[in-house]
């Protein structure tokens, strides 16, 4: 027996009494359509490009999203060469071997740094950009899923490995519309986060942190609760036990790890805001939003001059934990008290956040 032969012997990929030849005759899902994902790709990211540009970027300017001013830098070529090949953040000693190749004191050496870094940083219109696609493209998957249902750092490469990998075993298997409802799942929620992002970046707080509360509900209930119940009907209730199906449950249970994982996350930074700062008061009338008072992230005191409640919230609070698209640095140097003592939320990687 070859190793082509081998691979696709019949008691891998089929349930017990069936064989490839029960299906001569019948149209089936091909493991060569696969290549079709290139080139649907590479029309995807030029869909992108033309969306960001003539629909994103002069929606954000209608709804008054701007980029804030960033400090001018001065030019010097010393430190541009150790910024690009060397690193983004100096030691000690980098500063002090720096400040003697440059001219200039070791504070302002930290400054340049700063600066520069900074000038790296993505602006608002740009993840309004980026977020608008993203809602529009998730908000279009989910719903057109699941019109034809009616007729997804360290732990997003595993999510990665394990969607890829459960696409191409379900597809193969002839599993499409158990990938289909996997996949229906997996993006009940992403396209209200992206919608929360935006509302940030057009700093409608209240209406910002109320939706942020619809998505963590939604990704619990989808990921913790309809999940599982999928997941258990088909490969429990349905199908006997072969090795394709054991390798897709592996790679479920791989799935349901990161989603529990993830929604810890969630669920921390909503109490951690909740027990380290001050919650508005829930108002019958309207949808409770989840707000806080100011902190002076230099300081970390609450900032008293008339500012009051909500003018940082919630989703400032993920902002500053999260990773940026760039590989988001977090956006201070100096964090809530909450964030460090939670420093596994640096870690975070989008699933809320994909890809």
């Amino acid at each position: 027996m070859g190793l082509s032969e081998g691979f696709w012997h019949h008691e891998y990929w089929l349930p017990p009494g069936a064989t490839w030849e029960d299906m001569k005759g019948i149209q089936y899902p091909q493991p060569q359509d696969l290549l079709l994902c290139i080139p649907g790709a590479l029309l995807l990211i030029t869909v992108r490009c033309i969306f960001e540009r003539t629909v994103a970027l002069p929606l954000g300017r209608r709804l008054g999203v701007s980029d804030k001013l960033r400090p001018k830098l001065q030019p010097n070529a010393t430190l541009e060469d150790f910024y690009v090949l060397l690193g983004r953040t100096p030691k000690e000693g980098d500063l002090i071997s720096l400040s003697k190749q440059s001219g200039l004191p070791v504070k302002k050496v930290e400054t340049w740094f700063r600066h520069r870094r900074a000038q790296d940083r993505p602006g608002l219109m740009k993840k309004f950009c980026e977020s608008s696609w993203r809602f529009t493209f998730y908000s279009t998957s989910f719903f057109s899923g699941l019109a034809l249902l009616y007729d997804d750092f360290k732990e997003q490469i595993i999510h990665h490995i394990a969607t890829i990998t459960l696409i191409f075993v379900s597809y193969c298997a002839n599993l499409v519309r158990f990938g289909m409802i996997v996949m229906l799942v997996h993006d009940a929620s992403d396209y209200i986060l992206e919608l929360a992002k935006m509302l940030h970046y057009m700093k409608w707080k209240r209406v910002c942190e109320a939706v942020f509360i619809v998505f963590a509900v939604v990704f619990i209930i989808s990921r913790l609760v309809l999940f599982p119940l999928i997941t258990y009907y088909y490969f429990v209730t349905k199908f006997q036990l072969f090795l394709v199906s054991c390798v897709i449950n592996a790679f479920l249970m791989v799935l349901q790890l990161l989603h529990i994982f993830w929604s810890y996350l969630i669920i921390q930074m909503i109490f951690g805001v909740i027990l380290h700062g001050a919650v508005r008061k829930i108002f019958v009338s309207s949808v409770p939003p989840l707000l806080m008072r100011d902190h002076e992230i230099q300081g970390g005191s609450c900032m008293a001059a008339g500012k009051g409640v909500g003018e940082m919230g919630l989703l400032k609070h993920m902002e500053l934990a999260m990773p940026q698209p760039d590989g988001w640095a977090i956006a201070k140097e100096q964090k809530p008290a909450w964030i460090e003592r939670a420093p596994h939320l640096q870690a975070w990687i989008d699933h809320l956040l994909p890809s």
